[in-house]
């Protein structure tokens, strides 16, 4: 009997000693990020130099989009401020350097989900915000309607260190037409490039020549030819190995995608606690407790709604009114013929 004991007690240790370690090592992931922002008081956002309707500054230093927004939802949920975010403009070139060394805590840079950014760079892409596709753009006056009528020899603008030039040269290749790159490294230059005559055309996602048109000197004698040479699935991504941050930046996209679905909005997410729905409640934080599951507060989604808005909101304002894109597209919601459907809540 007192060898059992023994032998029970000593059971009794080493699973007080295994769940110990486990906590200590949860608590050291969760420290990793979560603790610095806290201690910081602000999300270190990594966003693009300039592009209307994803990430943009206005003459006092505003910035506004829908990647702008994913970085405010996270403030939200961690800091209880939309407000509390250190914008930081980053090239193509320089942007996977400053999530990797610590520069930004989050990167929201209209920015292409792959197999070899994901598994080869430190890294993690969290979601979609944006359903883009590549395509071209080029003057009325060329007479050009369609990318059949490239002839051997056009000159492109681009931008390097982007899928955008490996999508460029794959096209080119495939209906086997010689062109010239004109490559720069900060987007200004390309469409500077383009506007004064330097290139034909002028390639990158279809919402990004949408937005950097409205910056040209005559936007109406442009246009955006009807071909989309390949799947661009913009989002956010966060350095790799850090868990529970990478769950607060993931659900803090898809708490905004969510809410759109279920109809609540920043004007009425206070009245709905109320609600019959436990889904609905669950969002608004008047039932269950997720927050404690990401280390945050159960207002942390209610947060988000309330300051930020759902996606829908978020869209209309940066996208729809600004005239870049008033369509969704795949950027509807699931129940409405798009592409936007996330995991629930609960």
């Amino acid at each position: 009997m007192i060898k059992s004991l023994k032998k029970f007690s000593i059971f009794l240790a080493s699973v007080a000693l295994l769940v110990g370690l486990q906590s200590e090592a949860f608590a050291a992931k969760k420290s990793r990020t979560l603790s610095k922002t806290i201690k910081q008081d602000h999300v270190k956002c990594g966003v693009s130099q300039g592009l209307p309707g994803f990430s943009n500054a206005d003459a006092a230093g505003n910035w506004t989009g829908i990647d702008v927004d994913v970085c405010r939802a996270v403030a939200a949920a961690v800091l209880g401020d939309s407000g509390k975010v250190k914008f930081t403009p980053l090239t193509a070139k320089e942007r996977f350097t400053a999530l990797s060394s610590g520069e930004v805590d989050v990167l929201a840079r209209n920015t292409t989900w792959t197999l070899s950014r994901d598994a080869d760079l430190n890294l993690t892409f969290v979601g979609v915000n944006f359903y883009d596709g590549q395509g071209f753009m080029v003057r009325k006056s060329s007479g050009i309607t369609s990318t059949n009528g490239f002839k051997n020899g056009i000159s492109v603008c681009t931008n390097t260190g982007t899928t955008t030039e490996l999508n460029m040269r794959d096209f080119f290749n495939s209906k086997k037409i010689s062109y010239e790159p004109v490559a720069f490294e900060k987007a200004d230059e390309v469409v500077q490039a383009y506007d004064a005559g330097r290139c034909d055309t002028y390639t990158t996602d279809k919402s990004g020549l949408a937005a950097q048109r409205t910056k040209m000197k005559n936007p109406d004698e442009h246009i955006v030819l009807p071909e989309t040479i390949s799947k661009e699935p913009l989002g956010p991504a966060v350095r790799h190995g850090d868990q529970v941050w990478e769950d607060i930046v993931r659900w803090s996209l898809f708490a905004m995608i969510e809410a759109e679905e279920y109809g609540i909005t920043s004007a009425n997410a206070d009245s709905l606690k109320t609600s019959e729905n436990p889904q609905i409640k669950r969002l608004v934080g008047s039932e269950g407790e997720l927050g404690t599951l990401l280390g945050l507060g159960n207002d942390w989604s209610l947060n988000i709604i309330k300051q930020v808005g759902n996606y829908g909101e978020s869209y209309k304002r940066n996208i729809a009114d600004t005239g870049i894109l008033p369509a969704r597209g795949p950027n509807a919601l699931w129940t409405n013929g798009g592409l936007l459907y996330v995991a629930p809540a609960r």
